[in-house]
C-alpha cells in the first residue's frame, strides 16, 4: 500500500521532470537542480547531510553536494524516483514515512508554486490530518525565530501556538497552508492572517522554519 512519503516522492520526482533543471523553486537561490541533489543528498549520503545541522561539517557537504549538481539532471529526478537504496534507514517504510511526509510535500510545493500558472491541489481529508498533526509536533520549533507572538488555526478552530509573545498573530489556513507558512514559504501559503498590521508584516517576512 502507497504511504504519503511515497505518493510525494513520486509527484515531486514527476514535477521536477517536467520543469526542467533551470527552472525557479521557492527555495531561496535554488533551482530544480539544486533542490533535486539536496533531496538526494540528504537521503543516499547522511554523512553530507549532517552538515547542514553541524558547523564544522558544512564545507564537506558543500563539496558533496556540489558534486552532485554536476550529475545529469535526469539521474537526480531517477535517484529521488526510485527511493533511498537498499541498506539505506529511510527504506524502512515506518522512518520513510515519518522523516520524508513533510519534507517531499514542502519541496512538492517549492516547486509548484514558484511557478507563474500554479494553482492549489486539493488534499484528501487524510493527508491533511496527517499535516496538521505534524505541524503541532514541529510549530514550537518552526516558530522559534517569529519575532511576535504566532498562532497556526485550522478552519475548524484546531489551533497551536508557534510562539509565544505579543502581540499575536493568528494564521488561519487548511493544514499544508499552514505548514508551508511555518517553514518559511509565507509568501506562498494561501492564509488569512489576524492581529496588528504591524505584527503581521514582521512575522510575514521573519525566517520561519528550521
Amino acid at each position: 500500500m502507497s504511504t504519503h512519503a511515497k505518493r510525494e516522492r513520486l509527484l515531486l520526482a514527476d514535477l521536477l521532470e517536467a520543469a526542467g533543471p533551470e527552472a525557479p523553486t521557492l527555495c531561496h537561490g535554488w533551482t530544480a537542480r539544486d533542490l533535486a541533489a539536496h533531496v538526494v543528498v540528504r537521503e543516499r549520503r547522511p554523512d553530507a547531510a549532517a552538515g547542514l545541522l553541524i558547523g564544522p561539517l558544512k564545507s564537506r557537504s558543500e563539496r558533496i553536494t556540489n558534486e552532485f549538481t554536476s550529475k545529469p539532471y535526469e539521474e537526480l529526478v531517477q535517484l529521488i524516483r526510485t527511493g533511498p537504496p537498499r541498506m539505506s534507514p529511510f527504506g524502512v517504510k515506518q522512518l520513510d514515512e515519518a522523516a520524508n511526509t513533510v519534507e517531499f510535500f514542502v519541496h512538492t510545493e517549492d516547486v509548484r508554486r514558484a511557478q507563474p500558472d500554479w494553482s492549489a491541489r486539493e488534499l484528501d481529508p487524510v493527508f491533511s490530518d496527517v499535516l496538521w498533526s505534524r505541524t503541532e509536533k514541529a510549530a514550537r520549533v518552526l516558530g522559534r525565530k517569529a519575532p511576535v507572538g504566532l498562532v497556526l488555526r485550522r478552519p475548524d478552530g484546531q489551533t497551536v501556538v508557534a510562539h509565544k509573545g505579543t502581540p499575536v498573530v493568528t494564521v488561519t489556513g487548511e493544514p499544508g497552508e499552514l505548514l508551508l507558512f511555518a517553514f518559511g514559504r509565507q509568501d506562498a501559503a494561501r492564509v488569512e492572517l489576524e492581529g496588528d498590521q504591524e505584527a503581521i508584516s514582521r512575522v510575514t517576512t521573519a525566517k520561519l522554519g528550521m
